[in-house]
């Protein structure tokens, strides 16, 4: 009987506390800026940290409060830069640094010691792996952010070209691709 009472003292307190938690919730309910959910839903949602932000919920936070420009973002690029200084109508500006191709973290297995210290610095959990076990990247998961290639203390990450799929393949803009020599001049 001794339990039985206990487990219902204790179900009770639990009960009331709960209730308490719901009703402060909604009374002391804050709702924050819908400009900052706008902006970080445009944002590739890397969170590389190459804005200077430790994530992309910061940094529009900060774009949000005027403490950063619209053209912090390197993955987001243009597309990005365009799109949140619409949002938020201000002047389009110059992106920080080019576009750089796609990439992927590639891990040399044969050389990964198992530290895991890059599976700590991957933001997207895109490196799977155990301790002093190899390590692999999922390539549909990684950004090409590069966090992974510092921490690693043999070297065995390379960043290599993103292969081109299917899906994802677009045609060039009109004029902007390059001409081919042929090399069969013909003397007019």
């Amino acid at each position: 009987m001794g339990i039985l009472a206990a487990i219902l003292s204790l179900g009770g307190v639990a009960l009331a506390a709960g209730i308490v938690l719901a009703i402060a919730s909604r009374v002391f309910h804050v709702e924050g800026d819908p400009m900052v959910g706008k902006i970080d839903a445009i944002l590739p949602q890397t969170q590389c940290g190459q804005c200077g932000y430790p994530g992309c919920k910061p940094y529009a936070e900060a774009v949000t409060r005027g403490e950063a420009d619209v053209n912090h973002c390197v993955p987001g690029g243009e597309r990005a830069m365009l799109a949140i200084a619409d949002l938020m109508g201000v002047e389009p500006k110059q992106v920080e640094e080019e576009p750089a191709p796609p990439m992927l973290a590639f891990i040399r297995e044969d050389e990964c010691i198992g530290c895991t210290l890059c599976i700590k610095a991957c933001p997207v959990d895109a490196i799977i792996g155990a301790p002093k076990q190899y390590h692999t990247v999922i390539e549909d998961h990684c950004t090409g952010c590069t966090l992974c290639v510092e921490p690693c203390p043999v070297n065995c990450i390379d960043m290599v070209l993103k292969p081109e799929v299917l899906e994802e393949w677009t045609w060039s803009a009109p004029g902007t691709h390059k001409k081919i020599e042929t090399g069969n001049k013909h003397a007019a």
